[in-house]
């Protein structure tokens, strides 16, 4: 099991979901925990939880699509713990359109939030890692950063280039004592990414199979005791993305496919404006 007692850590969209329980599986493990999100009242539940394992934990309340609450995120967080020592970002939201329905603004919503904000994080906690010799940046990714879903092409880029980031860092970082570290979730229930919202499109996927956040943040426990760059949630996806790389215009066949077949199983095909009916099975 792994044991952070005596380190302080800093989780981001930390109020429901994935972030919550990442930030109670850290205090459980000796962490004093930071909790950032937006909503003040779901954020308290989640504090009040962590302190009965880490009573020095403490939350910020912070909108990450402002591009100038990082740094003060950050500095708060340093400030209250002499430093961070483990990062983890995990703020985020989705983006279900077709393409031909999404607009520039929409992606880069989407960037600023899912990708710009865990950049500008890192950067900012990271000179206080390397002053102090060791440190870990967790970024929660997702599967869609290798595998390209449709209909969720600003959400699949923003994880892309965050996994790209965090790829060229652990590189530089090499010798510095600070790790770095991708978890990549599939499916994960009770995150409100898949909630219906004003907007965006119901699910292509089906979610009866969908995992319990626990299971990620037992992922990245579990990265940073062995420090691995990237791990899956749940681990065969890896054999996915393998398997893509070694065909790539087979597996976008299969998705395109697979798009066809779930596009008709529900009764619909996408396209610009929304949503007609597929047509029936030739």
């Amino acid at each position: 099991m792994v044991t952070l007692a005596g380190r302080s850590a800093l989780v981001t969209g930390a109020s429901s979901g994935i972030g919550a329980a990442i930030a109670e599986a850290l205090a459980a493990a000796g962490a004093r925990v930071g909790l950032a999100a937006r909503r003040a009242d779901r954020l308290a539940e989640v504090l009040a939880r962590c302190r009965e394992r880490a009573p020095g934990s403490a939350m910020w309340t912070a909108d990450l699509a402002d591009p100038d609450a990082a740094a003060a995120l950050a500095a708060a967080a340093e400030a209250e713990f002499g430093g961070v020592d483990v990062l983890v970002c995990n703020a985020g939201m989705p983006k279900r359109r077709h393409v031909l329905d999404l607009t520039p603004g929409d992606v880069e919503d989407v960037l600023r939030l899912n990708y710009a904000s865990a950049v500008r994080l890192a950067l900012a906690v990271l000179p206080g890692m390397v002053a102090r010799g060791r440190g870990n940046l967790v970024a929660v990714g997702s599967v869609a950063a290798r595998l390209g879903p449709p209909h969720e092409a600003a959400y699949a880029a923003s994880k892309a280039a965050l996994t790209a980031f965090w790829e060229s860092m652990a590189a530089d970082l090499d010798g510095t004592g600070v790790q770095v570290h991708v978890v990549q979730p599939a499916l994960v229930a009770g995150t409100e990414l898949f909630d219906a919202r004003p907007g965006e499109e119901e699910p292509l996927s089906d979610l009866t199979g969908a995992l319990p956040p626990q299971d990620v943040a037992a992922a990245v426990l579990e990265t940073i005791g062995d420090g691995r760059f990237e791990r899956y949630v749940p681990d065969w996806f890896d054999q996915l993305a393998s398997g893509k790389a070694a065909d790539v215009e087979a597996f976008v066949a299969g998705v395109k496919e697979w798009r066809r077949e779930r596009l008709g199983e529900i009764g619909r095909i996408g396209g610009a404006g929304g949503v007609a009916a597929a047509p029936p099975p030739q």
